[in-house]
């Protein structure tokens, strides 16, 4: 993931920063708990194509 992209990548439900998770391929709102999924370089920041990170996942 391309930094520059990530500084100005926002939540889309709450307007806060993402964290990238290289292994999962997510980008990942940590207020929302959200995961974004990111398919072929690109970020998918639809809030329908989001999941709901589970209680016991790290964020």
């Amino acid at each position: 993931m391309d930094n520059k992209l990530l500084d100005i990548l926002a939540c889309p439900v709450c307007k806060s920063s993402l964290v990238y998770d290289k292994n999962n391929q997510e980008l990942i709102c940590k207020a929302d708990r959200l995961a974004f999924p990111v398919r072929d370089g690109i970020p998918v920041m639809l809030e329908e194509e989001a999941r709901q990170l589970e209680p016991h996942e790290e964020v």
